[in-house]
């Protein structure tokens, strides 16, 4: 009885909060595993805050940590870590996914002409065979990635010594975690280009987003040609997002650590560091060089970029680039006094330009009740920067990214949670909150109040 009452409440959630349940479920297995099984440390198991903290972290695919992953944790250790951002990873594809084409906003993978109201058609979604495809393409994805890594690590590192690494740093980079086998993280392939280069593409094709991959592929291996160059407004926007925020923070992290960090390196290495900086800011988590030692101009362009994240459905948390893009039109289109807000010879509904206005609203408001919220738990009397450190760590952990200014270790048991809480909100919430707010609206009447205008600016 007890039973069939459960799996009855489970069936009555809807998608925001499945999958909200289903994180908090993971974290709380992850946590316990960490406590209870045997032969996951070198030394003494984690304390309950901190094994949280870390299940947390790799369910979110965050990557901070309060040990050295690479020296703390035994294999075993180190593979349910693994297994638990491969969950995390997997659950955030699938289920933002399921998410997007239930509330009407399949992308039209084959360039369809998207015409009337596709709600209606979310009863007949497939979710089993989405789900499917999700996993196929995530493992198919990893594979390819292990097996590039292997091959440049295999003659540095020793062809059985290498397997391990490139396996963990493949699902780890295509789950954007930024969790490592190495205690400096990828600083050690400063000056492997192809290190950073296949890294780069694994975090870059998890958090594109899993719709707008197949529709890209469906597209660019059409054999009609009339089908091709015909994506969807959304995946465009995706697209063209992405390379501008690559290319942009690319030439930025270049220009600005060319005399400190990069100093050292040939122009085609500073290069190759600079565009992976600007891949792995937008919630990766790796590193090739020290932020502690950065310049604050690359600190306070790692916090933008880590604002905006990756893309919707995908494995990447931040704003999204989407919602900054329609931001960013919005602010576009009224200053050339237009009265609708259009990409690529597409008007953008005002129903979405309310939502990614909300989304930015109420992310900001949750960075700023982080930054608050740290500065009463941690005072860091013997720190210098404490506002760009707490703005840095809030950052990170709300955009899953996982970067570090060297402070979470130091965090109080307060500083810890709020960090958990802050990473567990990055990871479900800014979806979340966009699920809800298209659900509340399909169930809301035709009431409103009468307008009466107000001034602003």
């Amino acid at each position: 009885m007890p039973q069939g009452r459960g799996v009855s409440v489970w069936q009555g959630l809807n998608p925001p909060q499945m999958l909200v349940g289903s994180f908090l479920l993971v974290i709380a297995f992850g946590t316990l595993g960490l406590k209870s099984l045997p032969g996951l440390y070198t030394g003494q198991p984690l304390s309950w805050v901190d094994a949280l903290f870390t299940s947390t972290s790799a369910v979110c695919v965050t990557g901070l940590i309060v040990v050295d992953t690479a020296t703390y944790f035994t294999p075993l250790g180190q593979g349910l870590l693994l297994l638990l951002i491969q969950l995390g990873g997997l659950g955030m594809l699938a289920f933002s996914s399921l998410i997007i084409v239930a509330l009407g906003k399949r992308l039209s993978l084959r360039a369809e002409t998207i015409a009337g109201d596709r709600r209606a058609n979310g009863p007949n979604l497939d979710a089993k065979r989405l789900t499917l495809d999700v996993i196929r393409f995530t493992l198919v994805i990893e594979a390819i990635g292990a097996l590039m890594l292997y091959t440049v690590w295999g003659p540095r590192l020793g062809w059985s010594e290498a397997v391990w690494p490139s396996v963990f740093h493949s699902v780890s980079g295509f789950c954007n975690a930024g969790f490592s086998t190495n205690t400096d993280s990828l600083i050690g392939f400063q000056n492997s280009p192809a290190t950073l280069a296949t890294i780069s593409f694994l975090i870059i094709a998890g958090g594109i987003g899993f719709l707008t991959m197949e529709e890209a592929f469906l597209n660019l291996f059409s054999r009609d040609w009339r089908q091709r160059n015909r994506l969807s407004l959304h995946s465009r926007l995706v697209l063209w997002t992405t390379a501008f925020l690559l290319v942009i923070g690319g030439i930025l992290f270049i220009w600005f650590e060319s005399d400190s960090h990069m100093a050292g390196l040939s122009r085609f290495d500073r290069i190759s560091n600079g565009l992976f900086m600007s891949v792995t800011a937008r919630t990766a988590g790796f590193n090739s060089i020290d932020y502690g030692q950065a310049t604050d101009s690359v600190n306070f362009l790692t916090i933008l970029l880590m604002l905006i994240g990756g893309s919707p459905g995908s494995t990447a948390g931040g704003l999204k680039t989407t919602t900054f893009a329609v931001i960013g039109l919005l602010a576009w289109s009224r200053m050339r006094s237009e009265t609708t807000t259009s990409f690529a010879g597409r008007s953008i509904p005002e129903e979405t330009i309310q939502r990614a206005t909300g989304i930015l609203v109420v992310s900001v408001a949750i960075v700023a009740m982080g930054v608050f919220a740290l500065s009463g738990s941690d005072p860091l009397p013997n720190r210098e920067n404490r506002f760009l450190l707490r703005l840095f760590e809030v950052c990170s952990a709300f955009g899953t990214v996982g970067l570090s200014l060297n402070l979470t270790p130091e965090l109080s048991t307060t500083g810890r949670l709020i960090i958990t809480l802050l990473m567990l909100l990055g990871r479900v919430g800014p979806l979340t909150l966009a699920a809800a707010l298209v659900i509340r609206r399909a169930r809301s009447g035709q009431f409103r109040y009468a307008y009466e205008d107000v001034i602003v600016g």
